[in-house]
């Protein structure tokens, strides 16, 4: 499977993710198929690892109501149905391209009845919900988390589970903002704000977990949470 490794992680030596992704074995039978063919031709979808990963917080949590934000070809979406098929799954996405791939996948997997996909942007259809969810995965644009997370908030239960993907910014969030290159700084500052926000907030537990590119894991205390002094930045 060394072939399908492209994007190495950046936050961890390569020689420990080479070994988790041959210790690891990749999804099962269809899904497995789907895995594979998105990463040889690089479509974006949740490294292996963090698949996994996911994999066991659905196994633990047993979430009843899933909401994803960045739904792409549908693979974490299936991924989670399949791990706990009890749950009603509600997946956001803007992009044609994407959401095209993700409908003809649901078909393929028998889950189009199962997997709600909302299409359209997620800071305007975020607003527009208020049912609760058990679990909420944030992997969408990251410099949008910061102005989405309140929504996400106000979504998710007492006793729920966050996860945002992707959040370590290639290896570079720790770096200065004069070392990163200009078109990947409203990013960073926005990342850094949403991370020390969402590990500094009263009512929150979270941490920061060196798988793939970075996950942040987030346990909600309290009933009303909110992140104040959210970023303007247009």
């Amino acid at each position: 499977m060394e072939e399908l490794d492209k994007k190495n992680s950046k936050i961890v030596k390569k020689e420990i993710v080479d070994y988790i992704n041959k210790t690891q074995p990749i999804c099962k039978g269809k899904l497995g198929e789907l895995q594979i063919k998105c990463l040889k031709t690089e479509v974006p979808i949740i490294d292996r690892e963090t698949a996994k990963f996911l994999e066991m917080i659905i196994l633990i949590h047993k979430p009843k109501k899933i909401l994803e934000i960045g739904c792409a070809v549908g693979f974490s979406s299936i991924l989670m149905n399949k791990v706990n098929g009890d749950s009603e799954i509600t997946t956001i996405d803007r992009f044609d391209v994407m959401i095209n791939q993700a409908k003809d996948n649901f078909k393929k997997f028998g889950v189009e009845d199962k997997i709600k996909l909302l299409e359209g942007d997620a800071r305007d259809i975020l607003p527009t919900l208020d049912d609760k969810y058990d679990f909420i995965f944030l992997d969408s644009g990251k410099g949008q988390y910061i102005r989405l997370i309140n929504d996400c908030l106000r979504l998710l239960k007492k006793d729920g589970v966050l996860i945002a993907d992707d959040i370590f910014q290639n290896g570079n969030i720790s770096n200065h903002i004069d070392d990163i290159p200009r078109r990947q700084r409203t990013i960073h500052r926005r990342l850094n704000e949403f991370l020390y926000k969402m590990c500094n907030t009263e009512g929150l537990e979270s941490s920061l977990v060196p798988i793939g590119d970075g996950l942040l894991i987030s346990y909600k205390k309290e009933s009303e949470v909110t992140i104040t002094g959210e970023s303007n930045e247009k």
